[in-house]
């Protein structure tokens, strides 16, 4: 299954062409289901700018409907209505909710619904089946999950009427599945409808729990339900619901296994939960455990996974880091779902399709070779260069000076629980390997070397520690690459204490106190935010990285800058107060800024082409989809030079 999620593809609120040829590209890729984004049944809710509204979906409801059915796949319209977990930034009317209480995140206090309101909504559902199902839709699936006023009416997190709702939580979800029920079958003698619910609030105090869910499923389960997708999560913890690499695949299996016991039979029961790895998938299915799998991240980073598995060529599925970093997209911002391993992601429309994919799913060497290319550096942008290249017909080599490739992917993957960052370099440098890139570590490219070459040249070097704007007078000074790049299981406990300088708020920073914290430092992690890590709010790690770094003792600097660094300690200033003051250290950590690491291309005449930190450093993201868009122009650079050897 290809579970609903935000996508930022719509135009307005109507389901776009970009939204036909995403979920195409999962159909033809092996999904068996594909759920569609869901769409607010009624316009008194608006969560987030291009979210879909079920009246204006039909059309695109019909696209994507016979776009999927041609590839095979199910069909299936998700319904729902985010409640005081919207925003009334975009209709500019009051939320509704079953009683008004505070959104954690937002702090807007929504409306307590009155009996109209709640008439229309649950005919607002009954609505929106029918016209799913009469688009084409093969069923629908209602969220009382994350993100849902279903959800809000069921938990007494969110729900203290003093009415039959209030009396009867589960009252609302089941009025709208009976509703939904019956519109479906007015349209269709097979729709199917499904329920995705948070078996986990993460609250014992008072949220819904596994047993709790279990107990209202045998009220919600007779009354036609085709399958439950369990899900966890809640308005106090919104990213449970889908996770970062901080937290194990698979971590739903103890609560389905509870729900799973409630279930009628003939409902089936739908894994959700970081399940991004095809064994653990398999595992669940074969074990009893699970009916159907929802894979959605791993097959926006991978989206013929389903045709590799069924060919039995799982090694060649593209990895899901877990990262979130670029399809976790409800923001403010609006940007478009995509992945950092496959930036084809949510733009099929625009990008070139660049693996030709034969009947299994398994990408081809060309037979020919075109001309040689050098790709300088062997981190994720030269990687992807070179295996774009070589899959396009280049002879390829790939020059690394280092011992293994990766680059920065690499330190980073040492940071606590970002290990599986290395299984995307692991999988790219597989990938060169099968397309016969010859790859030299080991191996500093000379201008020379450079200058004696004929065809193409791509410069991924990487980047190197940027400007510092603090004094520093004969302190013992790291980097934050350093500190994560050394071997832990062999070298001496680290220096204590230790101060981490980190003006950036991302994951590197964190990563280093984390790991430094761990192996037993006196860790004091200094910042000029408001908040630690405050560009890891994107990932949904911001508040769990928190947590992480005050039970290992760090202790937090914030709004402060670094002034001086001398063996006496680091001295910092506050942002606002002016005040200062000196933290000892044995050693003091830059987490900070890097710099392109271009001088050779700027030795070489700054003409030929660069990708990812060799241009600016940035996310893994960037560097990867430069180096394909680099190695995708170079035929535009092949007809240049055959251009000038004519003339």
């Amino acid at each position: 299954m290809f579970g609903p999620h935000e996508t930022n593809l719509a135009k307005r609120r109507a389901l776009s062409e970009r939204h036909v040829a995403y979920y195409q590209a999962r159909a033809s890729g092996g999904a068996g289901v594909i759920v569609v984004e869901e769409a607010s049944v009624d316009d008194s809710d608006w969560p987030y700018e291009r979210a879909p509204l079920a009246s204006q979906a039909p059309d695109g409801w019909s696209r994507i409907s016979r776009a999927c059915h041609e590839e095979g796949a199910l069909v299936i319209a998700a319904l729902g209505h985010a409640g005081g977990q919207g925003s009334s930034a975009y209709h500019q009317r009051v939320l509704l909710g079953p009683s008004p209480v505070p959104d954690v995140e937002t702090r807007e206090v929504p409306k307590a619904m009155e009996p109209d309101e709640i008439g229309a909504l649950i005919a607002a559902f009954g609505v929106a089946a029918q016209a799913a199902v009469e688009a084409g839709c093969d069923g629908v699936e209602l969220n009382a999950g994350q993100y849902s006023l279903l959800r809000q009416f069921s938990s007494r997190l969110t729900n203290f009427r003093d009415d039959e709702l209030g009396e009867n939580r589960v009252e609302l979800v089941r009025r709208a599945i009976l509703a939904t029920r019956d519109a479906v079958d007015r349209a269709s003698v097979e729709g199917v409808v499904g329920l995705r619910l948070s078996c986990d609030e993460l609250a014992e105090w008072a949220g819904i729990m596994p047993a709790t869910a279990a107990g209202l499923l045998t009220v919600l389960g007779p009354l036609g339900l085709d399958y439950l997708c369990a899900v966890r999560g809640s308005a106090f913890w919104t990213a449970a619901t889908r996770p970062d690499c901080h937290v194990e695949p698979g971590f739903n299996r103890e609560a389905a296994a509870i729900v799973r016991t409630a279930l009628p039979k003939g409902v089936a029961l739908v894994a959700q939960g970081s399940v991004v790895d095809v064994a653990l998938a398999e595992e669940l299915v074969a074990g009893g455990e699970a009916d159907l799998v929802e894979m959605t991240r791993a097959q926006i980073a991978d989206p013929v996974l389903g045709r590799k598995a069924a060919a039995g060529a799982t090694d060649r599925v593209r990895p899901c880091v877990l990262c979130n970093q670029a399809c976790r997209v409800r923001d403010f911002r609006n940007p478009i779902v995509t992945c950092i391993g496959e930036p084809r992601s949510g733009h099929e429309t625009t990008d070139p399709l660049v693996d030709p994919l034969v009947d299994s799913g398994v990408v081809g060497v060309p037979a020919g070779r075109k001309s040689s290319v050098l790709v300088v550096g062997g981190g994720p942008a030269g990687l992807e260069c070179a295996r774009v290249a070589a899959a396009a017909g280049y002879e390829v080599t790939l020059a690394e000076r280092g011992q293994v490739l990766g680059g920065m992917v690499r330190v980073a993957a040492r940071a606590p629980g970002r290990e599986r960052l290395a299984a995307l370099v692991d999988w790219l440098e597989s990938e060169c390997r099968r397309c016969g890139v010859r790859i030299l570590t080991s191996h500093e490219v000379t201008l020379e070397e450079i200058d004696g070459h004929e065809g193409p040249i791509v410069h991924c070097t990487g980047s190197r520690p940027g400007r510092r704007d603090f004094e520093v007078a004969g302190a013992a000074i790291a980097t934050a690459a350093e500190v994560l790049s050394a071997d832990r299981r062999v070298a001496e406990p680290p220096p204590s204490p230790v101060v981490v300088w980190d003006p950036i708020g991302g994951p590197i920073g964190v990563g280093v106190a984390e790991l430094l914290a761990t192996h037993g430092a006196a860790v004091s992690l200094v910042t000029p935010d408001h908040v630690v890590g405050a560009r890891l709010a994107r990932t949904g790690d911001i508040g769990p990285a928190n947590v992480r770094l005050q039970q290992r003792g760090v202790e937090l600097v914030r709004r402060s800058a670094i002034v001086r660094v001398d063996p006496r300690g680091v001295t910092v200033e506050n942002r606002y107060s002016g005040k200062r003051r000196v933290i000892e250290a044995a050693l003091f950590v830059d987490a900070g800024f890097l710099l392109p690491e271009d001088a050779l291309w700027r030795a070489s005449g700054g003409r030929q082409p660069r990708a990812g930190d060799a241009v600016a450093p940035r996310t893994i993201h960037e560097a990867i989809l430069e180096g394909r868009r680099v190695a995708l122009a170079l035929g535009a650079c092949d007809g240049r030079r055959d251009e000038v050897a004519s003339r």
